[in-house]
């Protein structure tokens, strides 16, 4: 089969390799049908982390095409979208529909741990927990995004303790931002400020319903807010830059909700000035399955917009110059998915 590979930084290529084995007898393969480049799979490209060979990819749904034994929820010919990351499907931590929690740690697809979702074929372990039907009145790019991208927006906002008609700064406007923009104001924010050096993406998020900021963003995000600076901040970014900018754009008693990827480099975190303005921190990776109880209703009633957070589609062989493309996060491109 076909697999997209990160052989280095910058260095993305189409291989072929080993079809998957069945993972298991609660294991499934999944034949993929699109799947979409996050922009965590920027990381290993852009060469953040280092770990080369990857085949990458976590973001992807298809038809299963072979079922273990133990099965009860999916059967070969579903249609089916895989949560970006894994548990074991069987320990407290997965009983609460958070994989991060699993007592056996959580795996994220196209990390190394394993397989990459841009590929024809996926091995899915604990198949009834790590996949879900596609749901009745939810397009291919919706239930896309239901994999990993909705849910960590969702998350990110739900985690920011955000008050009835308060006002949250998003950092960071690509498509896990965009998703927190939306996220935020359906939880109930009353203001939501974006801030991104890319002017087009700012313009997706006023499109969504924000106030875009320009310039210093802690400057900004205080004259917009006279001075108190924000009730919560979402950093959907997480350089340390953006980190910076989220302890000095929150208020004192606010909450920063990290839910961008870092480098592996340690960021000085301001622990003096955190204590002295009371500051809650908060970060995580999406619990996605969690999030399937709120966003899947949320989205079949139209409820959650999901429209114009992909903008191109790329055949799978096409990968090196889908990669490029992203990686120059213009004004025109957000997010890209491959139509296998």
């Amino acid at each position: 089969m076909r697999a997209v590979v990160v052989e280095g930084a910058g260095q993305v290529a189409v291989q072929d390799v080993p079809d998957p084995e069945l993972p298991g007898p609660d294991g499934a393969v999944v034949q993929i049908a699109t799947a979409a480049i996050c922009g965590s799979d920027l990381h290993f490209y852009d060469g953040d982390l280092p770990f080369f060979p990857v085949a990458v990819g976590h973001e992807v749904i298809g038809t299963v095409v072979e079922a273990g034994p133990d099965l009860r929820d999916v059967a070969v010919g579903d249609r089916v979208l895989v949560a970006s990351v894994a548990g074991c499907g069987r320990c407290p931590g997965c009983a609460t529909g958070d994989p991060v929690t699993c007592v056996q740690g959580p795996k994220v697809f196209g990390s190394g741990e394993l397989g990459g979702g841009q590929a024809d074929l996926l091995a899915v372990p604990a198949a009834d927990f790590q996949l879900l039907k596609v749901p009745d009145g939810v397009d291919d790019e919706a239930a896309l995004l239901l994999t990993d991208n909705l849910g960590t927006g969702w998350a990110g906002a739900a985690r920011a303790d955000i008050p009835p008609g308060g006002t949250v700064v998003v950092l960071g406007l690509g498509a896990v931002g965009l998703c927190a923009v939306r996220a935020a104001l359906l939880q109930g924010a009353g203001r939501v400020l974006a801030v991104d050096p890319v002017a087009g993406r700012r313009t997706r998020a006023v499109a969504s319903g924000a106030v875009a900021l320009d310039g210093p963003t802690v400057e900004a995000v205080l004259e917009a807010t006279g001075g108190l600076g924000a009730d919560a901040v979402i950093d959907a970014v997480a350089t340390d830059g953006s980190l910076a900018d989220a302890f000095g754009a929150v208020r004192a008693g606010g909450t920063v909700s990290v839910i961008g990827v870092h480098d592996l480099e340690p960021w000085p975190l301001p622990v003096l000035m955190g204590v002295f303005r009371s500051i809650t921190l908060r970060m995580t990776t999406a619990p996605v399955h969690r999030t399937w109880r709120d966003l899947v209703p949320l989205v079949q009633h139209g409820r959650f917009d999901t429209s114009g957070i992909f903008t191109h589609v790329h055949d799978l062989a096409d990968a090196p110059a889908a990669y490029a493309r992203v990686a120059e996060r213009s004004p025109d491109c957000v997010k890209v998915r491959f139509q296998l």
